[in-house]
């Protein structure tokens, strides 16, 4: 599962991280089985993907579901779905590598919903210039 904007502008400082906490991005089969393209900095926690986040340079996101802590995937997609509704964040492409399919689909649903958050703040932008 995955969502593009051709709107978002990727510069060659533009962080894409890949959320995973055991498939690393840099390995061929991974590359081939996942989707991954190599360009990724691997991520394996929910915190240390937020810090990332935090510096507003993230341009894309590929989400697994379990990370072998307590918290998931989804606890990111929550954090980033809160932070599209306060616009507090930049609008990113994002995609799903997950094999656990009921975790996939509740990060879908969060970072549909991010999705509806930026292109309503975008159009509310647009309609104000």
């Amino acid at each position: 599962m995955n969502w593009y904007n051709k709107n978002i502008k990727v510069s060659e400082q533009s962080i894409h991280l890949w959320l995973d906490d055991e498939r690393d991005p840099q390995d061929p089969y991974i590359q081939k089985n996942f989707n991954a393209h190599g360009n990724e900095i691997w991520v394996k926690t929910v915190e240390e993907a937020i810090s990332y986040l935090k510096t507003n340079n993230v341009a894309s996101i590929s989400f697994d579901h379990d990370l072998g802590t307590t918290q998931t995937g989804y606890d990111l997609a929550k954090y980033i779905e809160e932070k599209a509704f306060n616009n507090e964040l930049p609008m990113l492409w994002w995609e799903i590598h997950s094999q656990n399919p009921s975790g996939s689909q509740n990060i879908y649903n969060a970072m549909k919903k991010a999705n509806e958050y930026w292109f309503r703040h975008h159009l509310n932008n647009n309609n104000r210039k």
